[in-house]
């Protein structure tokens, strides 16, 4: 149905819809759901559209959807009024994320934290200082350290939790963002067929939680394999930003605290247009309420019951001039449409017509008025608590999902799996792990292909390269061993 809808404002394919709409549901945020919308963790799709059902959070009818405040044009059929763009006051693009490709703009936002948006939202309000970074659905580990706000040329390094079990056993219980299970486990198999890690067995138990459980060999360490895990597969990510957004109708790049400042201004904006409709409302309400009290308290409506008016038109012109009198005591002018209205109310009304309500009623309307004028003189202590009143009621269970970590760089040569033997024969001056078992040919020791060897020369010549299948170096060599750049504990002295 809401596809079906939807085709009439613009027509995209029905797919290109359905799909949109579970990537928004997916965010959890603006749509409530019912049905199978996917798994963001698995990657799993969602069911088609026919199955599942949609419609507006409370969040978004409060604070994305306004009709009194938005802007309309035609759609492209001219047959329905569509908005120009949504009033919403909330930084809705910085908490749900998003990417896409233009000529030269591709963008990319991450999505940040609920909560913390506000709180920045409101630190702006009072001239705060405030900070923010990525908050990320799946959860996980995050290095903030070259976040650079989110600029070009700015990375996130996000890593999957992962935790020991048992000695044989390692547990991933949070993935990266933009992983799913799937890809993280093809990673991994396809790094133990790579030889770059050993692992026995892995399974994936998730369903509403992750959980991957890895499986070691006996005799492998776990916080080795750990550290392998983060060198050679999914289980870490880099993740560049890219704030490009429109301002003014022309491409800027901005970082997110600017955009979020942005925001924050028009939420402003946007409170005060509210403000001064709702005064133009009370004001309305006010002025029907005076009017219907003076046209019965004062007798006006008599004129309906006079013969001195013959015709309909001689009756609503006779109510207009009786209401002369009293034109300086309302705010708005009195229109024949305001006539036409009172005409309508039936006779046997009239004496019901409480005068003492409609005046305690016009009270409470001016009790109002004034109310909203003191919000509008003081908008931003207004904003602010509107801020407070959204993070009141929809904060609950939005609390930060992504530990902020500083990460160690993992050196890959020294969390490798030696899976090659190092061999080296002196007098030729080969060395690598595919050298064939011949005269002169020694074992050095185990090695991955990602270890470094160094050889030195009868001579005086030194060398440190990458272990090869077979690389030449000189004649009647020395010496030659794995060169461990990690490790202090050797010096290498050449004289």
């Amino acid at each position: 149905n809401i596809v079906g809808n939807t085709m009439k404002y613009h027509p995209h394919g029905d797919a290109s819809i359905g799909d949109a709409l579970v990537q928004l549901a997916q965010k959890d945020l603006l749509i409530d759901t019912q049905g199978n919308f996917g798994n963001i963790l698995t990657g799993d799709d969602a069911a088609a559209p026919r199955y599942i059902e949609a419609r507006l959070s409370k969040f978004a009818k409060e604070v994305v959807f306004n009709p009194k405040t938005t802007d309309w044009t035609r759609s492209y059929d001219n047959r329905n009024a569509e908005p120009v763009s949504l009033p919403v006051k909330f930084p809705l693009l910085l908490a749900q994320g998003t990417e896409g490709i233009a000529v030269g703009l591709a963008s990319k936002f991450l999505p940040h934290n609920f909560n913390e948006l506000i709180d920045a939202s409101i630190s702006y309000l009072k001239d705060e200082p405030f900070v923010l970074y990525p908050d990320f659905p799946t959860g996980g580990l995050m290095d903030v350290t070259n976040y650079n706000d989110g600029l070009r040329g700015g990375k996130v390094r996000i890593r999957a939790r992962i935790s020991q079990l048992d000695k044989k056993t390692l547990v991933i219980s949070e993935i990266p963002y933009g992983t799913t299970t799937g890809s993280v486990i093809d990673s991994i198999v396809k790094g133990n067929d790579k030889g770059k890690i050993k692992i026995k067995k892995i399974d994936d138990n998730t369903a509403e939680n992750c959980e991957i459980v890895i499986y070691l060999n006996p005799g492998v360490s776990p916080d080795q394999t750990i550290d392998a895990l983060y060198a050679f597969t999914d289980c870490e990510v880099s993740v560049s930003p890219n704030a490009c957004v429109i301002v003014n109708d022309h491409p800027v790049f901005m970082g997110v605290s600017e955009i979020l400042k942005l925001s924050t201004d028009r939420t402003m904006e946007l409170l005060s247009c509210e403000l001064r409709i709702l005064i133009d409302e009370l004001e309305d309400r006010w002025n029907w309420i005076s009017l219907e009290k003076i046209f019965f308290e004062k007798g006006i409506y008599k004129v309906l019951e006079k013969k001195d008016f013959p015709t309909w038109e001689d009756q609503v012109t006779g109510i207009e001039r009786g209401f002369d009198p009293y034109r300086k005591l309302f705010r708005k002018e009195i229109t024949r449409d305001h006539v036409l209205k009172l005409c309508e109310k039936p006779v046997r009304k009239i004496s019901k017509f409480d005068i003492k309500k409609a005046e305690e009623e016009i009270a409470g309307i001016d009790e109002n008025i004034e109310e909203t004028k003191n919000h509008l003189a003081h908008l931003t202590e207004y904003a602010i608590n509107y801020f407070q009143h959204i993070l009141e009621t929809y904060g609950k269970g939005r609390e930060r999902k992504t530990e902020i970590r500083n990460f160690e760089e993992i050196q890959a040569a020294n969390v490798a799996v030696a899976n090659e033997k190092l061999y080296v024969n002196y007098q030729t001056g080969f060395a690598g792990y595919g050298l064939k078992k011949e005269d002169g040919v020694e074992y050095l020791c185990d090695c991955s292909d990602l270890s470094e060897v160094i050889v030195i020369s009868k001579d005086g010549k030194y060398k440190v390269s990458k272990v090869e299948e077979k690389a030449f170096f000189w004649k009647n060599l020395l010496y030659a061993g794995l060169f461990n750049r990690g490790d202090s504990r050797t010096t290498y002295n050449a004289i």
